[in-house]
């Protein structure tokens, strides 16, 4: 019985490192990404006939169902693992944020994961001992200074995970989700609103680490395989979790400077 995998923003990053690592124990994946070239990029990564790429947008519902219709049609009807990846970051204060890029953020971050829970419930529940799987961040902790919009839906994808975790119980899915640092992807490379950096640039001035995409792709593993609702990677993820819980008013304190900021 070969098992299968759906991740959207497949074409990079995490959802690279994941599909390499399940690709490793022989899983069937189906990759996602509006980066045609990116997904080229990662199946080239993977051992031959095992993955099928699809150029999409997780805003685009009628997407949704035409490419996991494919995608399980390709794998005997078996969607173990749909991984709710796809995300974008654009930081700054949100006085100087557009409301295009907003309603961007909101609409991929969030909206893109909500369409994928609904329509890929009636895939995951045909398949026994399903999982959905979504990226949330060390962002959905405490709300990050700096990064409003983006820390918003990722508390937004943190309560879809929690919520659907009971929902779905009698259904026999399990819902996860990865809270991660920052990672060194080129989700990093997104800008600040009123300035010349990009959020690298000031997560590094920060002095917070960088996790890498393969630490996180091995706690999707976890993540699916084990019994956590969350799963945290890196060391400040577990500093914002420690803080939140211990040290309130410290953390609060520390968001008033900013996390992203001049």
């Amino acid at each position: 019985m070969i098992k299968a995998i759906f991740i959207t923003g497949g074409g990079s990053g995490i959802g690279r490192a994941v599909a390499e690592r399940f690709a490793r124990e022989g899983w069937r994946v189906g990759l996602a990404d509006v980066n045609a070239s990116g997904l080229r990029e990662t199946a080239a990564l993977l051992p031959a006939g095992i993955s099928d790429t699809y150029v999409m947008d997780v805003r685009d519902r009628a997407a949704w169902t035409a490419n996991l219709d494919d995608f399980t049609a390709k794998s005997g009807g078996r969607l173990d693992v749909l991984f709710n990846n796809a995300g974008i970051g654009t930081g700054g204060p949100i006085a100087e944020m557009s409301f295009e890029d907003m309603d961007r953020v909101v609409a991929i971050n969030l909206g893109g994961v909500l369409n994928g829970a609904k329509i890929g419930y009636p895939y995951l529940a045909k398949t026994p001992g399903s999982c959905l799987l979504n990226t949330a961040s060390a962002s959905a902790i405490y709300g990050s200074s700096g990064l409003v919009v983006y820390s918003a839906t990722k508390f937004g994808v943190r309560a879809l995970t929690e919520g659907l975790d009971g929902e779905w119980f009698g259904a026999g899915i399990k819902v996860r989700d990865l809270v991660p640092g920052f990672i060194d992807t080129p989700l990093l490379q997104g800008p600040i609103e009123g300035s010349n950096r990009n959020i690298r640039d000031a997560v590094q001035a920060a002095g917070l680490e960088l996790t890498r995409a393969e630490d996180v792709a091995e706690a999707a593993w976890r993540a699916v395989h084990g019994d956590a609702v969350h799963t945290y990677v890196g060391k400040t993820a577990f500093r914002l979790k420690f803080a939140a819980r211990w040290l309130p008013g410290q953390l609060r304190k520390q968001m008033r400077r900013g996390i992203v900021s001049e």
